[in-house]
């Protein structure tokens, strides 16, 4: 993997990223140099190196971890979809030096899957639509995936580089984190009522920040497991505590629960297969972070006035219950799936579910659920794509027990793009991380007592 200088180690990451974060704060438009530095950075060193060590999987991590604070701040000006493009180029170009595994021809099935239903959208999409735009819009997210998929199925990689790989996602999701803090210091402020909160997310979508923050909480947990060193750990679990808070005052529930499930698989999982002597060790840390998540939450109910606690048990201000915990999403989710019904082969096109829910429901919105939109825009095309997504896993699994964290991101995968559809390339670049298979070797030269 890319080296870094020996005299820059972990903390002095952290350190450097906050500083971003406070200089995105003060000055939004340098965030976007610091973006397209960090991609020509990248760019430089897979080329000088012909991608001998995977350098395009920390370059799209790094991405999928700057994408949200990107747009916050106002984007790179290219296009809003940016990082899908930017993750799939960087993967294509390691797919010329290094290939791809034969084995994972499911995934060329699966883009393949994807392409009828643009013939359907070019002969019934609506006059006034842009038909370039709809469909690219609506097919970057499952065509980086597909593309993330590819380049990493049973793509060999050792412990050390996988670690690195998800240090590249943390670090922007820290500088986002203090650029949160400093954008909105005070959240009693700007927390009114119980629904998600623009203001305390960067005045950008809480669903997505709180997915990013959710993701990053993910990473700092399993590290608490796989490094000893004690400092690197009290600054970890700091780390999830300020993340947390975060995190909660966006109101956005989703990333919040998806961080929670994809963390107790992955404690399970190591759980399972500890020692009875590291037994006792992850008992004690994991007893550790809930207490610091309690606090957290207790602190967030106080600063709220007791908001945060309606939003959890789906109430309102008034602490009235809301009809529909799915915030309106069931509505459309239905018309999907009667869009399905009535179209079952090749669905209603690419991009036509918006379309169809404001014909029918007189509603201008998009469900946020990707397995929904496949089917009624794919049909059975779309339902046989997304059983690729789940079963080629699972047998990958059968014979590769290697990768510790495949449920964990199989499961941030579905469980997110079930609330936030795939408007960010996290879910598809994180998929792909799934499926490589880490080699233990050098794994004790990661564990060890300093970064």
């Amino acid at each position: 993997m890319i080296k870094i200088p020996k005299q820059t180690n972990y903390v002095n990451m952290l350190l450097l990223h906050g500083g971003m974060g406070f200089l995105g704060y003060l000055f939004r438009p340098s965030v976007k140099f610091i973006f397209l530095g960090a991609l020509l950075y990248f760019v430089f060193v897979t080329i000088k190196n012909g991608n001998k060590n995977h350098e395009v999987l920390q370059a799209g991590a790094y991405i999928i971890g700057f994408e949200v604070f990107s747009r916050m701040t106002g984007g790179v000006g290219f296009s809003y979809e940016f990082a899908k493009y930017a993750v799939s180029g960087f993967l294509l170009l390691g797919m010329f030096y290094r290939g791809f595994n034969v084995s994972s021809w499911p995934y060329v099935l699966f883009i393949f899957f994807l392409l009828p239903s643009i013939m359907v959208t070019a002969i019934y999409i609506d006059y006034n639509t842009t038909f370039l735009s709809t469909v690219t819009f609506n097919l970057t997210g499952p065509a980086c995936l597909g593309i993330s998929a590819l380049y990493c199925y049973d793509r060999k990689i050792v412990w050390g580089n996988y670690q690195s790989i998800l240090k590249a996602a943390l670090f922007p999701i820290v500088a986002m984190t203090v650029y949160l803090y400093f954008y909105t210091p005070d959240i009693r402020d700007v927390v009114t009522g119980t629904q998600s909160n623009f203001e305390a997310s960067g005045g950008f979508g809480p669903n997505q920040v709180a997915t990013v923050l959710g993701l990053g909480m993910f990473i700092l947990f399993t590290r608490l497991f796989l490094f000893k060193n004690k400092i690197i750990q009290f600054i970890d679990i700091s780390l999830i505590g300020l993340m947390a808070y975060r995190a909660f005052v966006t109101f956005s529930r989703g990333g919040v629960i998806v961080a929670l499930v994809c963390a107790a698989i992955f404690l399970a999982l190591y759980f399972k297969h500890s020692s009875s002597k590291e037994r006792v060790l992850v008992i004690t840390k994991t007893g550790v972070v809930i207490g610091v998540c309690i606090l957290t939450w207790i602190i967030t109910s106080l600063f709220t006035s007791g908001l945060i606690d309606k939003r959890y048990a789906n109430q309102d201000a008034l602490g009235r219950e809301k009809a529909d915990v799915s915030t309106g999403r069931q509505r459309l989710i239905e018309g999907e799936l009667e869009a399905f019904k009535e179209n079952p082969f090749f669905g209603i096109g690419v991009g036509r579910s918006k379309e169809i829910h404001q014909q029918r429901l007189n509603i201008k919105s998009t469900t946020h659920n990707e397995v929904s939109r496949m089917l009624s825009e794919h049909g059975l095309l779309g339902v046989i794509a997304l059983l690729i997504l789940l079963i080629t896993p699972i047998i990958f699994r059968l014979r590769d027990r290697s990768n510790l964290y495949l449920f964990s991101f199989l499961a941030f995968w579905f469980l997110t793009i079930n609330h936030s559809s795939m408007r960010i390339a996290a879910p598809a670049f994180i998929y792909g991380l799934s499926v490589l298979s880490i080699s233990n070797e050098k794994k004790e030269d990661t564990l060890i007592h300093r970064e």
